[in-house]
């Protein structure tokens, strides 16, 4: 459940900072199990190659993740693992979030800094 969502984040982040570690993607991989094979955000989410595909299937996958615990009757004993892994799952997503907010801006402030470095130094 989460383990398969969080597996799947970290393979995707490996795909995107370029980290090349065969032993965690292993790792990793094993988390995922048959996951892995089967269709859906979860295998989409661990393919992913950039931050947009990754933040689009980490949510696509807490989609499947919150309708799975809706369909669990409350009183389940699994009820509070299942509400603890929500709660840990959208920390997550927010995490993500101020992430990608973080990288956006310091695109953005990349050019500022450039458009200020021709205003110290105009072109000829």
């Amino acid at each position: 459940m989460a383990c398969h969502e969080l597996a799947a984040l970290r393979l995707a982040l490996m795909n995107i900072l370029g980290v090349d570690d065969a032993a965690e993607r292993q790792h990793e991989l094993a988390e995922l199990g048959s996951a892995a094979e089967t269709p859906g955000p979860v295998r989409s989410l661990m393919q992913a190659r950039d931050m947009a595909g990754m933040l689009r299937f980490f949510e696509a996958s807490l989609v499947e993740l919150q309708e799975k615990v809706s369909a669990t009757r409350a009183d389940d004993p699994k009820m509070p693992y299942l509400r603890s892994l929500l709660v840990l799952t959208k920390s997550v997503e927010l995490e993500l979030r101020r992430q990608n907010e973080s990288l956006q801006r310091l695109w953005r402030d990349l050019e500022e800094v450039h458009d200020f470095t021709h205003e110290i130094y105009p072109r000829d």
